[in-house]
């Protein structure tokens, strides 16, 4: 691998590994405001505001190029992952 690569593509995964992580902890927090059934107006607001942010985040990476979209995709997926590990409820 280019070492001139190797740095913005580790700066582009990190970005998307903070993006996805906030990306799929929101959504917990948006379900169970959507679940409590009290402020059905400040969850939709929150998932908007969510999908926006995530969606941003996507066009900003696709602005810097397709290594950059690439690499931010692919950390949202593993973000997925390890907020999915780590939320999960211990038996």
């Amino acid at each position: 691998m280019n070492p001139a690569l190797a740095v913005p593509l580790a700066l582009w995964l990190a970005f998307g590994l903070a993006a996805g992580t906030a990306h799929f902890a929101l959504l917990r927090w948006n379900t169970g405001l959507y679940l409590a059934g009290t402020g059905i107006l400040h969850a939709a607001t929150l998932q908007l505001l969510r999908l926006t942010a995530t969606a941003a985040t996507l066009a900003f990476a696709e602005w810097h190029g397709m290594e950059a979209l690439l690499a931010t995709a692919l950390s949202i997926v593993l973000a997925r992952i390890i907020v999915l590990r780590l939320m999960a409820p211990t038996p």
